[in-house]
C-alpha cells in the first residue's frame, strides 16, 4: 500500500524481505515500461535483496535485461575492480554475472581513473548520450548521504570526486578487513546528476535509518541532510521496512 509525504510516495513493507521483493517488483514494472532506458544502480547492503529478486524474475522469465543500460552510482577510490570491496565487484556477484545484460552497456565509474575530472565529465556525457537515467536506485546512508553526496554547506552538481566523512568510513569498515582499509574518497554521481532522473527508487531498511528517514521526509531541505533534496523531485518512491519506518509512523500516525 503506497501513502504519500508532499511528492514522495511511500511503501512500509512489513521487514526486509518484503522490501526487496516491492522493490524488484517496482524496477521490473519500469524496465517492462521503457525496456531500453538507462537504468542507476546502488550498492551497499541495502539492495542486496533486491537484486536476488531481479535475478530470480529474471531466472523465471519475467525479466529481460538485453535492451537496458545501466550505471552505477558511485565508486570508491582509490580502489582496483577486482577488489572484493569495490562497487564493480559487487555488482558483477550480485547481478551482472547472473542475468542477460548487454556487457557493453554497462557503465561504471574507474576506482583507478588518473584523471579524475575527465572520468567524471565523461560519465555524465554518457548519460546524456543514453538519454538519462530512466530510474535511480538509491540507499540512504545514516547522515542522509545519497550516493556518496555527503552533509556539506551546498548540494553537489555533476558526478564528482569527493571526500568521505568519518561517519561513512565508520558505517562502511564493516566491509573490508580493518577500517584503516576503507578508501578516503569516492567517485560519486551528483546531487544534480541524481535529481535529473526521470524516476527515483530508494529503499532504507533498519531502526538505524529510522531517524534520517524522517529528516528526509519531514524535516527541511538543506545540504546537511543532501537526500532532503528528494522532496523536490516529482517522481520519488522510498520502500521501507517497519523498522526504518518507525519515525515517520510515530509523526504520521500511520498504521
Amino acid at each position: 500500500m503506497f501513502q504519500k509525504i508532499g511528492n514522495i510516495k511511500i511503501c512500509i513493507e512489513k521487514d526486509y524481505e518484503a522490501m526487496s521483493l516491492r522493490a524488484a517488483d517496482i524496477f521490473a514494472d519500469c524496465v517492462a515500461q521503457n525496456s531500453n532506458g538507462a537504468y542507476g544502480f546502488a550498492t551497499g547492503s541495502t539492495p542486496v535483496g533486491m537484486y536476488k529478486a531481479l535475478v530470480e524474475k529474471y531466472k523465471n522469465g519475467k525479466l529481460d535485461f538485453s535492451q537496458i543500460t545501466t550505471f552505477n552510482l558511485d565508486e570508491y577510490y582509490p580502489i582496483k575492480g577486482d577488489h572484493d570491496q569495490s562497487y564493480r565487484y559487487f555488482m558483477e556477484q550480485n547481478l551482472f554475472n547472473h542475468v542477460n545484460l548487454d556487457k557493453s552497456k554497462i557503465n561504471l565509474l574507474n576506482g583507478q581513473a588518473e584523471d579524475t575530472i575527465l572520468e567524471c565529465k565523461a560519465y555524465d556525457h554518457k548519460i546524456g548520450i543514453a538519454g538519462g537515467i530512466t530510474l535511480q536506485i538509491l540507499g540512504i546512508g545514516t547522515n542522509g548521504h545519497i550516493g556518496f553526496n555527503e552533509p556539506n554547506d551546498y548540494f553537489s552538481g555533476k558526478t564528482g570526486i569527493v571526500d568521505l566523512t568519518e561517519n561513512t568510513i565508520n558505517d562502511n569498515a564493516r566491509f573490508f578487513e580493518s577500517r584503516a582499509q576503507v578508501p578516503c574518497q569516492a567517485l560519486s554521481m551528483g546531487i544534480g546528476s541524481i535529481m535529473s532522473a526521470k524516476e527515483i527508487l530508494l529503499l532504507a531498511a533498519g531502526a538505524n535509518k529510522s531517524k534520517i528517514i524522517a529528516d528526509m521526509l519531514l524535516g527541511r531541505v538543506m545540504p546537511q541532510v543532501p537526500a532532503s533534496i528528494l522532496q523536490f523531485h516529482q517522481h520519488v518512491t522510498v520502500v521501507l521496512d517497519t523498522p526504518a519506518a518507525e519515525d515517520i509512523r510515530l509523526m504520521l500516525g500511520y498504521q
